[in-house]
């Protein structure tokens, strides 16, 4: 592996850690940045899911004390079997419709007038959220993951497919979705954060068995090195979000969606980025 090309695993997987579990779109972001980088083929994209892997592993490893705790007591333990049973319905959403429509809105929806629309959408709706949030709190009616009760986990599962649409964002669609189902901040971030196991883990082994074709063994040390990277900037990100979240909102984040919105725009008219590559 060259310098040029562990260059861009490592930019790469900096990019996805950072980015995977905020409510900014990491697809959005690793289509930008592989397009500077030249990074952009058909064997890019399997990458790009693939490094998700190592940003799942961070949350296992922060999370790993209620994982255990989880794992060990499920047979014995009702809780611990309600909430393994909640990510599961959040979860079978995801696939059924990514098996039914992900091929169509690939090819479709796929473009720089759908990917910008969304962002800055998705930026109107996480201030709106934010405001509703802050002005009604006794709308909150689930503060710990733990209380949740299978509807409220179907309806956050129901609200990540929302995030097919590409520039949608998964973090963005699952937590914003949360608090507006009547999830506090808090609640709805670990939620989204363990909702990602099975979703990103289902996606990147589906994706490397479609696109097996396209790969080597000489590929080996390219996904290794963006994995960890990608590992280590999430564990970073995950541990700053959740001490972010316990003062702070999501309307930061807003603005940046509404500004990449409009690099997504000057990218395109630019010819800088071709944003209709799925």
């Amino acid at each position: 592996m060259d310098l040029v090309v562990l260059f861009q695993a490592v930019v790469l997987g900096v990019v996805e850690g950072l980015t995977e579990f905020l409510p900014i779109s990491s697809t959005g972001h690793l289509i930008l940045v592989g397009a500077l980088l030249g990074f952009d083929d058909a064997k890019a994209k399997v990458f790009d899911i693939a490094i998700q892997t190592g940003a799942i592993a961070a949350v296992v490893m922060v999370y790993w004390p209620k994982i255990s705790h989880v794992t060990t007591t499920f047979y014995r333990d009702r809780h611990a079997r309600r909430f393994v049973g909640n990510v599961l319905v959040a979860f079978a959403p995801a696939v059924v419709f990514g098996l039914l429509l992900g091929k169509t809105i690939q090819t479709y929806l796929f473009t720089p007038a759908v990917v910008a629309t969304t962002f800055i959408l998705g930026g109107f709706v996480i201030l709106w959220a934010e405001r509703l949030h802050d002005r009604h709190p006794a709308l909150v009616d689930v503060h710990d993951i733990d209380d949740m009760h299978w509807r409220d986990a179907l309806k956050v599962g129901l609200v990540q497919c929302l995030a097919l649409i590409p520039g949608t964002s998964r973090s963005g669609a699952t937590i914003i979705g949360g608090m507006l189902l009547g999830l506090s901040r808090k609640a709805a971030t670990e939620f989204s954060f363990f909702l990602a196991i099975p979703t990103l883990i289902g996606a990147g082994v589906y994706s490397l068995y479609k696109e097996r074709a396209l790969l080597s063994v000489a590929d080996f040390p390219l996904f290794l090195v963006g994995m960890g990277v990608s590992f280590l900037s999430a564990w970073l990100c995950i541990r700053w979000l959740l001490r972010y979240v316990s003062s702070h909102s999501f309307v930061g984040f807003a603005w940046y969606r509404i500004a990449f919105g409009v690099v997504v725009i000057l990218t395109a008219w630019t010819g800088v980025v071709d944003w209709t590559t799925p």
